[in-house]
């Protein structure tokens, strides 16, 4: 590895003196400003008929270079694929050929030429002349072991995207679906607005926010968690549909669903209830697909899914009777709810009621069933501070969330426009802030006062725009269609990399602890087993070397962390690991591992486990501590360990 890292060095050292003799040639080509393109790769090749034998000009990176002597091959790769060039010295000029046979792979070039067939019939351009147009002093992965590895690549995505070209085909598809959107709205006659960004109450939803401080006011503030009580003071204000789609940012766990900051949608329609909304959302949906993908009917992750509406409509609580086989019309009161709660396991919170216990059992035991578009509706009061009572029954709302692949996509209701029940509401989810949840709603006289001015009836919706673009591209991970997602710092990885055997005192129960340094004099490990296992039997188990693909959370469990592993078949491998206590799912992202890959499939609350992956286990300080095994990055996936 560090020959080869010399190696790498060497050779770039290589192209800084190219660069460097350009310059005093006079030839640098970071001086050169423009190049007259007049086609691209793909509209050459699918029209070879209409340009057979006349002159183009493109431009874009060079990929490959393939010489012969007195001509070469290269290929050129622009917005919308690869054409290739074919570079002869007779035609160029000695001077010129010589100065092309410098160039190396990755530099942007620009090429005109004669469109030609080759006697493989391959659509190319005769070179008449090919200038330097920008010099790269980097190595594209691709020309050694490709670009894999999948933290570098949501790093360095302008790489990701040179050397794995169909990355953009999910971030093109991304395009066409958003919009999509913005034309199903229009042609309904929203009007798309813009609301502050910096807020000085956090509110319009449950979540942690990001506080940041305004030093010309002297106050803090916080990055918006939703634009929902900007947009309904819109409403009172006498716009009768409303729309803004941007970012939103939510100081939160990160896993394949969830990145701390992240683009949705949220619409305000006057007049309208949560049923007209619930059409509105899946004739959204389906319009959106129907754009992107051309079909309703799209493939996630090996699962056949139909977005076509009408989609399945369920209460909250008949969802429970169904999947759960729990009837809570038999539950009346706060004190059964939680002892029903106790009964299976959910996690008792500060004066929890039965609405509570509601939610509770439902994502426990129902959110994992949802595979099908569903809107599941009528959420409890307690869980759903900005929505209208249904009249019917106070204590429910008239609310649905949609579901699609188990994920809750959208949500939405009918506005709460009632001024005496909203500040009621507010006073309740204070009480929850002081009682330690950090995600209950912060007061907000001002909105308060603007629907108190009197807010029509009116239907509200959010959409979250990745988590529908994640289906429509069968993308395993949010960041597959962020072209940026948040990463941890290549300084503070290192860091954590680095020696602390200083910090002897602290607890090695940490996310990172796996990648840290201990100090030795302080592990305790068991005794090593006196009894012989039989080699025969011994020899059975399959290790393999795997390579991390993806690792999310397993919701509702705080030890398991889920991980798609790749183990040099062509079909991801799923196994869950109780490790969450000693890594975070992000930094495992890309890493090589051994993992034994031939026990029986088992269920892990719920999910299917393909095996079993290796880790270090000891304790250090009283307490256990764990290591995952990490290998070398160049050992190739399925690699078999003897």
């Amino acid at each position: 590895m560090e020959g080869e890292q010399i190696i790498l060095n060497d050779i770039e050292r290589l192209k800084y003196e190219k660069l460097l003799k350009l310059q005093e040639n006079g030839k640098d080509p970071f001086k050169i400003e423009k190049f007259d393109q007049t086609h691209h790769s793909k509209e050459i090749k699918d029209n070879f008929e209409d340009f057979d034998g006349k002159e183009v000009s493109v431009a874009g990176r060079m990929m490959s270079f393939r010489s012969f002597g007195k001509a070469t091959f290269i290929d050129i790769q622009d917005k919308d694929g690869r054409i290739q060039s074919y570079v002869r010295k007779d035609q160029l000029g000695e001077e010129l050929y010589k100065e092309f046979k410098e160039f190396d792979i990755g530099d942007i070039v620009g090429v005109t030429g004669i469109v030609f067939k080759t006697q493989k019939d391959e659509i190319s351009i005769k070179a008449s002349s090919i200038q330097l147009l920008s010099k790269s002093l980097r190595i594209l992965p691709e020309k050694y072991h490709g670009l894999k590895d999948m933290d570098l690549r949501y790093r360095q995505r302008y790489v990701d995207l040179i050397v794995n070209p169909e990355v953009k085909e999910a971030f093109l598809t991304r395009n066409k679906a958003i919009k999509a959107l913005r034309d199903f709205l229009e042609q309904r006659e929203f009007i798309e607005v813009e609301t502050p960004i910096l807020n000085t109450i956090a509110g319009g939803a449950a979540a942690r926010p990001f506080i940041t401080h305004h030093n010309t006011l002297d106050i803090d503030m916080y990055l918006r968690i939703a634009n929902e009580l900007y947009l309904k003071r819109l409403i009172v204000g006498g716009f009768e549909k409303v729309y803004e789609m941007g970012r939103m940012f939510r100081n939160e766990g990160m896993d394949m669903k969830h990145n701390p900051e992240y683009t949705a949608m949220e619409l305000y329609q006057a007049y309208a209830d949560y049923e007209d909304i619930m059409k509105l959302t899946e004739e959204a949906v389906a319009y959106m697909a129907e754009a992107a993908t051309g079909s309703t009917l799209i493939e996630y992750q090996g699962k056949q899914i139909d977005l076509k509406p009408p989609w399945r409509r369920l209460s909250m609580t008949d969802a429970i009777k169904q999947y759960a086989n729990i009837d809570f019309d038999t539950i009346k009161t706060d004190e059964e709810a939680v002892e029903l709660a106790k009964e299976h396991a959910v996690e008792i919170i500060p004066e929890m009621t039965r609405g509570h216990v509601i939610s509770a059992i439902f994502e426990k035991y129902c959110e994992e069933k949802l595979i099908e578009p569903t809107f599941i509706t009528h959420h409890p009061v307690e869980i759903s501070p900005l929505s209208k009572r249904n009249p019917d029954d106070p204590r429910i709302t008239n609310r649905f969330e949609a579901f699609v692949n188990t994920w809750e996509i959208a949500n939405a209701f009918s506005e709460l426009n009632d001024p005496i029940d909203q500040r009621a509401r507010f006073m309740a989810q204070l009480r929850q802030r002081e009682l330690g949840d950090e995600e209950a709603q912060m007061l907000d006289e001002d909105f308060l006062n603007a629907i108190e001015v009197g807010m029509p009836p009116t239907g509200g919706l959010g959409i979250g725009i990745d988590r529908v673009i994640m289906l429509l591209t069968n993308s395993a991970s949010i960041r597959d269609v962020i072209l940026f997602p948040t990463m941890k710092p290549m300084a503070k990885k290192m860091a954590e990399n680095q020696d602390l055997s200083s910090q002897d005192d602290k607890s090695c129960n940490e996310s990172t602890t796996g990648l840290k340094k201990i100090d030795l004099s302080k592990v305790k490990v068991e005794p090593l087993f006196e009894d012989m296992v039989d080699f025969e039997k011994f020899s059975e188990s399959d290790f393999r070397v795997v390579k991390v693909k993806n690792c999310e959370e397993v919701p509702k469990s705080n030890k398991l962390l889920k991980f798609t592993l790749d183990d040099g078949t062509e079909k991801d491998r799923i196994i869950l690991s109780g490790i969450k206590n000693y890594y975070s799912a992000e930094e495992i992202i890309g890493k090589t591992l051994l993992a034994i890959t031939n026990l029986p499939e088992r269920k892990m609350m719920g999910e299917p486990s393909q095996g079993m992956l290796l880790s270090a286990v000891y304790e250090y300080n009283g307490e256990e501590a764990l290591n995952l095994i990490m290998l070398d990055g160049n050992i190739p996936a399925g690699a078999k360990i003897y």
